[in-house]
């Protein structure tokens, strides 16, 4: 078996992947959590200038989502086919509101009527929270595991994935993401808007830390397995520690008005909970709550040696260069948002 840096093929990709999804839930994270908190913008001006703080890079940050599914789609492909029939109705859902809330973003400022610039706020606002709700409620069932039998086929319903577990990680996620995109928003924002976005912020990071602390008691509650692999490997246990940690130091930048370090502690939080569950998963992709006999792995759900080692080389060169494109685009509209003729 092929290897790179002591790691084999299947366990490369499996981190290649684990990577690009961090990246989205920390690029998209933000403005999600913008467009979730966009109703609590009253005045015009207000939420044109919060609409225009992401508007240069909301696109750009959903191509990691699609690089994402395509990574998976080559890697894994049993993991994506059960995923994908596991998940239909959760993953259409997920792609009506994810279009109709590009649509409001932008359709939004192209008519001056009152009830139709509301119209689109209240979708593009009720889409950005109903897509971090759904991933969140995605990100439990993996976690807590499916029904899938020895031929990797979905045997539950629709409901079954709307478990307490599931829908507590959703709530989570909303928060985790409220929390990025107020502050984001504040280093993007000035004057009134800018003191109601630090109010905002510190009650969005309250809403996380317990968010956070439910659904830690829920993880105990529900898969008291999981601690069993931190049992086994105690140095793990500076994943939870190291994220408690910038949880708590989010919080203090707030509280000291440093935002842009803030905002990087708030991304350094998603990629430590990410991690986490990457940790426990792992060499597992999806659990089977059959029989742990049926569990997809990194194994016997990936594609072919070759096929992961011409990817791999793909990746190596394709990934830098979109990272180094979203760095150019932040940079390029870097500083407090101005308002022109050109502006949503």
């Amino acid at each position: 078996m092929h290897n790179i840096l002591g790691l084999d093929y299947p366990t490369l990709w499996f981190l290649v992947i684990g990577a690009v999804f961090t990246g989205y839930a920390i690029l998209d994270g933000f403005d999600l959590g913008a467009g979730a908190l966009h109703l609590f913008f009253k005045k015009e001006e207000s939420r044109r200038v919060a609409l225009n703080a992401i508007g240069p890079v909301w696109d750009g940050n959903e191509v990691w989502l699609v690089i994402g599914g395509g990574a998976l789609f080559a890697g894994f492909p049993e993991v994506y086919a059960t995923m994908f029939s596991a998940f239909y109705i959760p993953f259409m859902l997920f792609l009506t509101v994810l279009i109709f809330r590009a649509i409001a973003i932008e359709f939004r400022s192209k008519e001056k009527m009152l009830w139709w610039r509301k119209t689109w706020d209240i979708i593009y606002s009720v889409s950005s929270i109903l897509i971090a709700v759904l991933l969140g409620v995605v990100l439990g069932n993996v976690m807590q595991g499916i029904p899938i039998d020895k031929d990797f086929e979905y045997q539950g319903g629709f409901f079954n994935l709307l478990n307490p577990y599931a829908i507590i990680t959703g709530i989570t996620t909303l928060a985790l993401f409220m929390m990025h995109g107020a502050t984001y928003l504040i280093m993007k924002t000035e004057n009134r808007l800018h003191t109601k976005l630090r109010l905002l912020a510190k009650n969005t990071s309250r809403f996380f830390v317990i968010s956070y602390v439910t659904l830690t008691m829920a993880t105990l509650i529900y898969l008291p397995q999981s601690a069993e692999k931190f049992r086994l490997h105690p140095y793990l246990f500076l994943l939870p520690l190291f994220t408690i940690l910038t949880i708590i130091n989010t919080r203090r930048l707030l509280e000291k008005g440093v935002y842009f370090k803030a905002f990087l502690s708030s991304a350094l939080t998603s990629a430590l909970l990410l991690m986490t569950v990457t940790v426990n998963l792992f060499p597992n992709i999806v659990l089977s709550t059959i029989n742990p006999a049926y569990n997809i792995t990194i194994y016997n759900g990936a594609s072919s040696e070759k096929s992961l080692g011409i990817m791999l080389t793909i990746a190596a060169i394709g990934v830098p260069l979109v990272a180094a494109y979203t760095t150019f685009v932040f940079w390029t509209f870097r500083g407090k948002v101005k308002l022109d003729e050109t502006s949503y």
